[in-house]
């Protein structure tokens, strides 16, 4: 028979043992309740700064139109229409782009307001830098009858050709910056300060470049604002059946159609302003940048609401 002590012993080893077990089941619940706390908010984190952009879809798209067909007609009202000229708005028009830049890089998350505002500065500043590159004081580049516009140097007289090969090669060199620093062109996966910033770049220098690239559809090709419009409705119409290539990258696909809206803008805006005689609709930059904007704020509106409902799910 037994010691009585010796089993008192191992009766309490026993205890000891399961007391142990007990505290390392209780550290691996905590352990795993950390894991789980930091999952969450490694994804919080990361949900919140990949929003500084928006998802594309169609909406993005129709909103892309309307704020560089408003970018068009504002960018002619304040330079031509009301004859501060291309130096001065083109100076004015990028300061501003820097502010809403500022604000939209500040910013924790997307907000509609923020982001289109920031396309639109882009879209007017790229009118008047596109015109200022471009074109010259000359009659040919003056309307309603003006002999001069505002102060300063009105233009450098590059012509298209030569002003679109200087921006393309600005464009392309900005895209292989982008490649060499190892960042995704996915919009919706930029969660990067830098990323970002090269971003804004290529969406100033396309949105200048599809300024050119409109002006001279309608003014220099021979087809007219409609026609020019419509010839650039086409070539994107063929980038959506593209999609569906799987040799072809979406993401090439994506920039392609990016710097093709602005010149659709462009003859979009051309057409409305311009006079009945040169194949416009005469409704004057005022009227149809009202129209326009009004459009947009709607549109701002009705994207802010989507975000909201979609950050309450």
């Amino acid at each position: 028979m037994e010691n009585p002590e010796v089993l008192t012993d191992r009766d309490g080893d026993r205890d000891r043992d399961r007391d142990g077990d007990r505290d390392r089941d209780g550290d691996r619940h905590l352990d795993r309740d950390r894991d789980l706390d930091l999952d969450i908010n490694v994804v919080t984190t990361t949900k919140s700064v990949m929003k500084k952009l928006p998802e594309v879809t169609l909406a993005f798209w129709i909103m892309k139109v309307a704020a560089t067909t408003l970018g068009e007609t504002a960018g002619d009202l304040f330079a031509q229409t009301l004859k501060i000229g291309y130096f001065l708005t083109t100076i004015a028009l990028f300061l501003l782009f820097v502010v809403t830049l500022v604000v939209q890089l500040r910013a924790r998350r997307y907000n509609p307001f923020f982001y289109w505002t920031v396309i639109l500065s882009t879209s007017m500043a790229g009118t008047t830098m596109s015109d200022f590159m471009n074109r010259d004081a000359s009659a040919k580049f003056l309307t309603g009858g003006a002999t001069s516009l505002g102060w300063g140097p009105q233009g450098l007289g590059l012509g298209y050709p030569t002003g679109a090969a200087i921006l393309v090669s600005i464009l392309v060199a900005i895209f292989a910056i982008w490649k060499l620093s190892g960042m995704t062109f996915q919009i919706r996966d930029i969660v990067t300060f830098r990323g970002e910033a090269l971003f804004w770049a290529a969406i100033l220098v396309s949105n200048t470049l599809g300024t050119s690239m409109g002006d001279f559809l309608s003014d220099s090709s021979g087809l007219g604002y409609a026609g020019g419009a419509a010839l650039v409705t086409g070539v994107l119409l063929v980038l959506v059946v593209l999609m569906k290539a799987p040799a072809i990258p979406n993401v090439l696909l994506f920039w392609f159609a990016f710097v093709l809206t602005r010149p659709l803008g462009a003859t979009a805006g051309d057409f409305l302003t311009k006079p009945v005689a040169k194949g416009g609709l005469d409704l004057g930059t005022a009227g149809s940048s009202a129209v326009l904007l009004t459009l947009l704020i709607g549109l701002m509106g009705y994207a802010h609401a989507q975000e909201r409902r979609s950050l309450a799910v």
